[in-house]
């Protein structure tokens, strides 16, 4: 576990006011219904869906988390409709903390649920901290998601070493100065993976205070190319976003 009081790690890590809300949803998981959250794009709308995880929960983490605003946000800028959710336990989701076992559960039943009401878009699953890790798990077990973001994956917390990476287009951004997790132990693991992902690392701390918007001009850049030969659905953002 992580040597912080537990309470405390996360908060005021949490934004007031978000922008680009769409609507408060319920989603069917394991252990009871999880609170979700979508967000849409201003403009257009490509044919793709971002899912985000959340830091751990045990430790404040929800989806209000700054940095998976920031990330939910950078989606609906490249004109991709986003939904957050709280893991079980958190918010209004049912159950309890299950060490990255059930929150994958849950992971996999949101995926279950954005392909039904998307059927043909890809979907794209990205994670922050403890987020990074349940994605990492989840992305092998189903077989939708076209993209993988790891931002600040917890290599030195939880077992990555035991998982392969995702076949499909991988990015990872990391903080440079990360006191929880190390630069050198995320760049150790990465050395020792058959393949790696696009890396992308910045000045920042763990939880990239003074560094949102450098995080998100990094990942707009990176992502650009690839958004831009990604098909147009030509349909309303509003009527993409609403996941209804």
């Amino acid at each position: 576990m992580l040597p912080i009081d537990r309470s405390h790690l996360y908060d005021g890590g949490e934004l007031a006011g978000l922008e680009c809300v769409g609507q408060k949803v319920l989603i069917p998981g394991p252990a009871g219904d999880l609170e979700g959250l979508t967000a849409c794009p201003e403009k257009e709308t490509r044919g793709a869906v971002a899912v985000l995880l959340h830091p751990h929960p045990l430790y404040g983490g929800t989806l209000h988390n700054k940095v998976v605003h920031y990330l939910s946000r950078t989606f609906n800028l490249l004109g991709i409709p986003s939904l957050r959710f709280n893991f079980r336990g958190v918010g209004e989701s049912a159950g309890s903390y299950d060490d990255g076992r059930g929150e994958t559960e849950d992971c996999l039943a949101v995926l279950n649920w954005v392909q039904e009401r998307r059927p043909g878009f890809d979907i794209w699953l990205a994670g922050f901290s403890f987020g990074a890790y349940v994605a990492y798990r989840a992305v092998h077990r189903h077989p939708h998601i076209t993209r993988l973001l790891t931002v600040a994956p917890p290599v030195n917390l939880f077992d990555f070493q035991h998982l392969s990476p995702p076949r499909c287009p991988w990015t990872l951004i990391q903080g440079e100065q990360d006191e929880l997790v190390p630069a050198a132990n995320v760049k150790q693991w990465l050395a020792a993976l058959p393949v790696n992902p696009t890396t992308l690392l910045l000045p920042a701390d763990h939880f990239f205070h003074g560094q949102l918007n450098t995080l998100q001009i990094a990942l707009l850049q990176s992502l650009a190319d690839d958004v831009a030969k990604m098909r147009y659905t030509g349909t309303s953002p509003c009527a993409q976003s609403r996941f209804s």
